[in-house]
């Protein structure tokens, strides 16, 4: 909805439809959700909301639970769909009406139950070989329903669908830009902190850079940023933060070293979770630290996205994976959380960075997990392993920079597997680590789709890795999109 310049917000799906009225939405769409809408606990409406007279678009699992609630027939085919899949046109829409009818258009699934009858006053309007209803509407009283994705990039014409819901089927109109998006947190951020000290953990990254830019621009020499050098960082990450930030941007840094305190606390560790968290109240301690000497700041700047919130499971979202600084925080820190981008996805992040000025370097950087290097070692995380795997990863990136495909991945790097294989290197046996290389494309981080490689590019990245990194003698290539996959293997 942003992306087309339409200012949206979310909302529980509790909400009372009173409270929703009030407000004046222009329309309303009902999300996809990992549950069943049979299950016990499954999240259902007030039917009244089909009653309101506000145009309705369902996705996924809010397709099936108005298609329920109206009367029509959601079943576990044993058919699930996930992933790209070709769809069908067999009626009109107004969501359709430029889409070709009887051409296949390759939308993104990702369902176990199915539409099988729609509900009185609806149409079925497309169809999947696995989905007998695929979308469906009731274009009387403005219902529609489409059991795809249409909001992620890997759905052809995706964007196009949503527009004609939101301009033809609600008449609303492009008026939000990104400079709202700076203006209105420059505000927040000052009524939030006023005249206290701020620190921001900086860590380099997108996310990051752009919270600490906007925070800076509301108050100024009021802020603080915070490098901590966990030891689980790429190639040369520490002296590129310090000469960015401290050089060219002249922001007052403090550098934290501290890698052996995080490799302590990781010791004997192997569950994603427990690393995760480990790491999270880590490095909350060492902002407390460091803010005794920071004339006891109490708010503490976070580089937090929407994607972190959802995938932590707050509230009735499903815990995908904890976050360091979401579902990672301990209970006791003392800081208040300043968290400007909490509601971006990272696209709007990038754009947002790039309307503060912020050089095309750091704004198109590829993203790198909070935990670093922690979270793509599957295993107990120690100094020779981060060690492997950091020259392993820098190959990674040169060598797609030299293909010229950095700008074109979502996200490029190695990981490393704590399991050995036996290989063959210089007539003699060898016992080492695999390196797996993962290259994705994608939009917002919701969904990714794994990158086509150049083959030449993957026999370079083979031959170096393997004739360069000591303690490596194979390599692999991860194929799987997300879902089912996640991006990161932890």
């Amino acid at each position: 909805m942003r992306e087309a310049r339409v200012y949206s917000e979310i909302v529980p799906f509790d909400a009372p439809v009173s409270e929703l009225l009030e407000r004046r939405p222009k329309g309303i769409i009902l999300s996809g959700g990992p549950e069943s809408v049979y299950a016990q606990w499954a999240p259902t409406l007030d039917p009244g909301i089909y009653e309101a007279g506000v145009p309705i678009l369902g996705i996924c699992y809010g397709a099936q639970l108005l298609t329920r609630q109206l009367g029509g027939m959601v079943e576990r085919t044993g058919r699930p769909e996930y992933g790209r899949t070709p769809l069908t046109r067999i009626g009109s829409s107004p969501l359709f009406c430029d889409w070709p009818a009887q051409q296949s258009v390759d939308v993104w699934m990702s369902h176990a139950d199915s539409i099988t009858e729609v509900p009185p006053g609806f149409v079925a309007t497309a169809t999947t070989a696995e989905s007998p209803v695929a979308a469906l509407d009731d274009t009387e009283r403005h219902i529609h329903g489409v059991q795809f994705h249409p909001e992620v990039l890997h759905t052809a014409r995706g964007q196009e669908l949503l527009e004609r819901f939101l301009f033809d089927v609600c008449g609303a109109r492009p008026s939000w830009t990104h400079t709202n998006i700076i203006e209105s947190s420059v505000e927040a951020l000052r009524a939030q902190v006023g005249g206290a000290r701020v620190l921001c953990a900086l860590s380099g990254g997108v996310d990051s850079a752009v919270a600490a830019a906007l925070v800076h621009r509301a108050v100024g020499a009021q802020l603080t940023c915070v490098f901590v050098d966990t030891g689980l960082m790429r190639a040369g990450e520490g002296e590129q933060v310090e000469e960015t930030f401290r050089s060219q941007f002249h922001v007052d840094l403090v550098h934290v070293k501290a890698t052996d305190r995080f490799f302590g606390i990781l010791t004997g560790l192997t569950d994603p979770e427990e690393k995760r968290k480990a790491i999270g109240e880590t490095f909350i301690r060492v902002f407390e630290e460091v803010a005794r000497d920071a004339e006891d700041a109490r708010f503490l700047v976070q580089g937090t996205l929407y994607p972190d919130i959802i995938e932590s499971g707050t509230g009735d979202a499903a815990t995908i994976k904890s976050h360091h600084n979401v579902g990672g925080l301990p209970q006791d820190m003392s800081f208040e959380l300043v968290e400007p981008l909490r509601l971006l996805f990272k696209d709007e992040v990038r754009a947002v960075g790039e309307e503060l000025g912020l050089p095309e370097e750091i704004v198109w950087r590829q993203p790198f997990p909070g935990p670093g290097l922690a979270v793509r070692i599957v295993g107990e995380v120690t100094p020779e392993r981060v060690r492997i795997l950091r020259a392993a990863d820098a190959i990674v990136l040169e060598e797609v920079r030299r293909a010229g495909l950095y700008r074109e991945l979502w996200q490029s790097f190695a990981v490393l597997p704590a399991v050995r294989s036996v290989g063959v290197m210089g007539d003699g046996r060898t016992y080492a680590y695999p390196i797996v290389i993962r290259a994705v494309t994608s939009d917002d981080a919701m969904t990714a789709d794994w990158a086509r490689l150049p083959y030449e590019l993957l026999e370079r990245l083979s031959t170096r890795i393997i004739n360069e990194v000591d303690g490596v003698n194979r390599v692999a290539l991860d194929v799987t999109s997300k879902p089912p996959g996640t991006i990161e293997w932890e």
